[in-house]
């Protein structure tokens, strides 16, 4: 992969093709807010509005703040942090997250000790490791509608949950400077501006309200089920950590083990996801731009056949969407044991 990304005219970063994809999307959310918050004169163009705005916040986080957060934009690091920054204007904050998903996430990927994204309280239990609760026999109705509210969870609760506990499972949050704290409070401004103040007056607060709760599902439930569709599958594995605290294996067959692509040949859910659905190239390749995720999932296959390793793959969203719901329903059966075992989908 090193030599393929070395060939002459190649770059991992800085890619014209992304710059353009990043415009798009920060076009598409600007008109979507402009026009819902300034010209909607009916609740079906103010409905439709929040859902594309919704969509066009989902796509920014998944498209071009989670490439710059991990490094993967651009080789500038002030531009890096400049379009990580987005995140903090959706209302989280971009360095909470690089600790908690870069160095949590991407390094204890589904070790139930380490990694934060397996745990959304007592709502859901997503590994054998977790306690079985009475409600989570119905999981695999009720998530997808909490999903939609991922957004305000993160905004309002989770960010001052971590910064008042200072870590993030064992993994410590690195000391904010005043430069971190800055960026931290500007970004909650910015959205509690974009998001809340304006709207409110211009607007009756009900209305604000329900279309804020439709662009939250527009954002959340995409966002979520992006996530869980790579990790939270029948395929996927869930290994322990050794007894001397490392990782089972080495890191490549980690997650080679823990990861699932899916629905790799729809062009919408690729560009929509930022690449997201080749979840196998990310982990493994997370410094390169997602626009080079289709063809390094050629090579990366490949390789992986060529030593023995299973790729997973689920072939369509559907079939992806059917595994996550089939794996939260056994999980929260009252006979869910420990011994549960992965079944291949697709």
């Amino acid at each position: 992969m090193q030599a393929w990304l070395a060939e002459p005219g190649r770059t991992s970063r800085d890619l014209p093709a992304m710059y353009l994809k990043s415009a798009v999307i920060i076009t598409w959310f600007l008109t979507s807010w402009t026009l819902l918050v300034f010209f909607a004169s009916s609740w079906w163009s103010a409905g439709l509005l929040s859902v594309s705005l919704g969509l066009a916040v989902a796509t920014i986080g998944s498209a071009v703040m989670h490439d710059a957060n991990h490094g993967g934009y651009s080789h500038h690091a002030w531009l890096n942090r400049l379009m990580g920054w987005a995140l903090d204007a959706m209302g989280a904050s971009s360095h909470i997250w690089r600790t908690k998903h870069n160095a949590a996430h991407h390094t204890w990927t589904n070790l139930d000790s380490q990694d934060d994204d397996l745990h959304v309280g007592p709502f859901a239990r997503l590994t054998v490791e977790q306690p079985l609760r009475v409600l989570h026999r119905f999981q695999h109705f009720y998530m997808w509608g909490l999903y939609g509210f991922l957004l305000p969870k993160w905004a309002f609760f989770d960010d001052f949950v971590v910064l008042a506990n200072g870590h993030v499972k064992t993994h410590r949050i690195e000391r904010l400077s005043r430069a971190d704290l800055a960026a931290l409070w500007a970004g909650k401004l910015a959205f509690a501006l974009w998001a809340v103040v304006i709207p409110l007056a211009l607007h009756d607060g009900g209305s604000v309200l329900l279309c804020g709760l439709v662009v939250s599902f527009a954002v959340g439930v995409p966002l979520s089920v992006t996530f869980q569709l790579a990790h939270c599958v029948q395929d996927a594995g869930f290994p322990e950590v050794g007894a001397d605290g490392r990782l089972p294996t080495d890191f490549a067959e980690h997650q080679l083990a823990t990861t699932v692509n899916f629905a790799p040949d729809n062009p919408v859910v690729t560009w929509l996801a930022g690449g997201l659905n080749y979840q196998v190239e990310h982990h493994l390749f997370p410094k390169v731009c997602h626009l080079l995720y289709p063809e390094m999932a050629v090579i990366v296959a490949q390789t992986a056949r060529d030593h023995g390793l299973r790729y997973r793959v689920t072939p369509t969203l559907t079939g992806a969407i059917l595994s996550h719901y089939r794996m939260l329903r056994q999980l929260g059966a009252p006979e869910a044991k420990p011994e549960l075992v992965a079944i291949a989908v697709g």
